[in-house]
């Protein structure tokens, strides 16, 4: 671990440490979530931006038979790992048993990887008991709020105050990518702009 390495604030968000959970971004939810074009398009950037810094990305589906797969724009985006199906409004029992991590083992004692990165819906059911349940579990929750949405916009404004109240840190796809990458001199620098740069435009 270089000197940088250890002045770095933990609340930062480090690719080493990071994994991205997108949760139920569903053929038959999308239409009736508020922004879900832009939410959709937000998504894809974080996913862009996982591949790029060697991010493990896992997909939740909530009761895929009747709500559909994830939605074509993102469900074979090559970062994808792995996509697992629920029932429990939380995706975090799942999530944990994919990663590996038992219900008495601290994130950290796996692989490092004790940060999670929240996108996708809805804020107040989904994300925001999926948000708590990783917290109780000893992660550190990062919600993407540019990337998560819910049927209104109010409903969204509830689950996000919610999440940022139990600990949950509050961010934007572009922090979260501009944290992965570091510095200017990362090899992914000058990638990772082009894509800021298309998200903006």
């Amino acid at each position: 671990m270089t000197d940088s390495a250890l002045l770095r604030s933990p609340e930062l968000l480090c690719r080493h440490r990071s994994r991205l959970l997108v949760v139920d971004v569903q053929e038959k939810l999308i239409p009736a979530i508020h922004r879900g074009v832009d939410l959709v398009r937000r998504i894809k950037f974080v996913l862009e931006a996982a591949q790029l810094f060697q991010v493990p990305v896992v997909v939740s589906e909530q009761y895929p038979c009747g709500l559909g797969h994830t939605v074509s724009e993102l469900a074979n985006h090559p970062a994808i790992g792995a996509t697992f199906d629920k029932v429990r409004f939380s995706a975090a029992e799942c999530f944990c048993e994919h990663v590996g991590i038992s219900a008495n083992m601290a994130p950290d004692a796996h692989d490092g990887r004790n940060q999670v990165v929240l996108v996708g819906m809805e804020s107040h059911v989904c994300m925001l008991q999926t948000g708590l349940d990783l917290l109780a579990r000893g992660y550190r929750v990062y919600a993407a709020e540019d990337a998560v949405g819910s049927g209104s916009q109010h409903d969204h404004e509830i689950g996000v105050h919610r999440l940022r109240d139990a600990g949950v840190t509050i961010c934007t796809v572009e922090s979260v990518a501009f944290e992965w990458c570091e510095t200017a001199e990362a090899d992914q620098f000058k990638a990772m702009s082009r894509l800021v740069r298309n998200l903006r435009d």
